[in-house]
């Protein structure tokens, strides 16, 4: 008997302590500095709330809305609030928080709304990952002081080669807050569809937007302007900062569909790749694009993509606007032509008061520095990297390699893309990145941060996106919030395991790394097997 109660004492104590672990230690991204102490806060299925500045109001009516099924808020003046949300204006860093739990109540504080806001869902996960003991959460007492690695942690979403739509765009973005994700790139243009309306050249959607990578004949996909204000209003209430990419020299074949007049041709395998570099119209044609980006876009940057124009600028050897320029501007070769086509852009974006990123290739360009961000994307380039930095570029890393999330999660997937053998498992987006990428150490404060990249050739349904960002979004999110003496796999399993539960209770269908046969790979896009 004796031995009975004493098995079920530590049975009860045993699961105490899990629970007491999961409740402390469940938060993505992890916090970098996470006091616990002993005992609890015991809350109802209704709590006060109350904020010491109106700029906290719209936060606080949001955390009530997205939070109600778990817990009722009742906003309310006074001090005497369970929870309380103070905007402190003697700190600066623009993302901090604190965060306090009490036997009486919580209290987050920063120096600014977004830092509220974060403290917010560190909170959020803390109640939805707990369960309810006869309808009361039980919250630790812990302190929780923190800000993050890196000013950028991003996610990009190619939707020219298939398109999503507002709903999920949404969803995406709604995820993004949840892990103090802060930046939404939105890849809107390129070879398959223009996926934005621009007043002054109605084709480009109308005409532009016709197919995807799968169908060519699927009716016009894009985006009004009314739609692109509601979504970037959308993300600036969840503070993310959405990038607009309108992509050129290169990756115009949907652009040159609509207005032909201003393609510079391809070659055999990409026909109509580029715009015309030696035609002065081009360049005021595509300047009036970018003023229209500009005033629907409030972020300092535009992407003007800039990658891979030697895919297609083959006509370029035959085109007398081009010969023309060459010979009027004395520029050797083609890569000459581009450079001057990136730079004469970039004046262009510097002139709407807007700072340009390209893809790594702009490296060659030699921009100014202090008027461009590169990307750094090809894994298997570390050189340009370290080119980058060594000319003090500002950079975010976004390798192929782990960071293309249409790259295979696991090698038993075959719908996705490898590089040769090489994947992109959850572990290696956890890892990155590494202290080994060269140039890193020297001129980390350089790099601004980690993006992880969504495209969609192979990607061409809501379930198949899902499964391809989850759960890498939430090691991503890790990598680029923690600090990397904070950060540990282990313990970062532990916390994935509510997360998933999470994912199931929003119906965000994800790779489940625990269990794979729980979560069969949705079939994708096979191009050679539809020929």
């Amino acid at each position: 008997m004796k031995f009975i109660s004493l098995f079920l004492l530590l049975l009860i104590l045993a699961c105490s302590s899990k629970k007491e672990q999961t409740n402390s230690g469940s938060i993505i991204p992890k916090p970098n500095h996470i006091e616990i102490k002993n005992g609890s806060l015991e809350l109802g299925k209704e709590i006060t709330l109350n904020f010491n500045d109106s700029k906290l109001e719209s936060i606080a009516k949001q955390f009530k809305s997205e939070i109600n099924k778990a817990i009722s808020i009742r906003i309310e003046n006074g001090d005497n609030a369970v929870l309380q949300l103070v905007l402190n204006k003697d700190k600066n860093n623009n993302e901090s928080y604190f965060l306090q739990t009490t036997k009486k109540g919580v209290k987050i504080s920063a120096g600014s709304e977004k830092g509220v806001f974060y403290g917010l869902q560190s909170l959020k996960q803390l109640l939805l990952f707990s369960v309810p003991d006869n309808g009361k959460y039980n919250l630790p007492i812990l302190t929780i002081d923190d800000s993050p690695r890196f000013a950028w942690r991003g996610i990009m979403l190619d939707e020219s080669r298939h398109f999503f739509g507002v709903e999920k765009v949404k969803q995406l973005l709604d995820l993004m807050a949840f892990h103090k994700l802060n930046i939404f790139h939105w890849h809107l243009t390129d070879d398959p569809g223009w996926r934005i309306e621009i007043k002054r050249y109605p084709k480009l959607a109308r005409v532009g937007g016709l197919g995807d990578d799968l169908n060519p004949d699927t009716p016009a996909q894009y985006y009004t302007q009314n739609e692109i204000k509601e979504i970037v209003k959308y993300a600036a209430a969840r503070f993310i900062e959405v990038i607009p990419e309108i992509d050129m020299p290169g990756h115009a074949r949907a652009a040159n569909r609509a207005y032909p007049e201003f393609s510079g041709g391809g070659s055999k395998s990409h026909p109509e790749f580029t715009f015309n570099p030696g035609k002065t119209e081009t360049y005021t044609y595509l300047t009036n694009i970018l003023k229209e980006i500009s005033t629907l876009f409030p972020s300092k940057y535009i992407h003007l993509g800039g990658d891979e124009v030697h895919f297609g600028n083959e006509s370029w050897n035959t085109n007398l606007d081009v010969q023309k320029l060459m010979k009027t501007k004395k520029l050797d070769n083609l890569v000459a032509v581009e450079s001057y086509f990136v730079h004469r852009m970039s004046d262009s974006i510097k002139m709407l008061d807007k700072t340009v990123i390209g893809w790594d290739e702009i490296v060659d360009h030699k921009l100014p520095k202090e008027n461009a961000l590169v990307m750094w994307w090809r894994h298997d380039n570390p050189d340009k990297l370290k080119a980058a930095l060594t000319r003090n570029y500002e950079v975010v890393l976004c390798p192929r390699i782990p960071l293309y999330f249409d790259f295979d999660q696991d090698k038993s997937h075959k719908w996705g893309r490898k590089w040769g053998s090489a994947f992109s498992p959850m572990e290696l987006v956890y890892a990155f990145p590494p202290d080994t990428l060269p140039g890193l150490i020297q001129h980390i404060n350089l790099v601004k941060g980690v993006q992880g990249n969504i495209w969609t050739e192979k990607i061409q349904d809501n379930k198949r996106l899902d499964f391809m960002v989850t759960p890498r979004l939430s090691a991503l999110a890790e990598s680029g919030w923690t600090s990397k003496e904070n950060k540990n796999l282990t313990d970062f399993k532990r916390r994935l395991k509510p997360m998933l539960s999470y994912f199931s209770k929003q119906n965000i269908y994800f790779y489940n790394p625990f269990n794979p046969e729980l979560s069969p790979e949705p079939v994708g896009i096979d191009k050679k097997k539809l020929k």
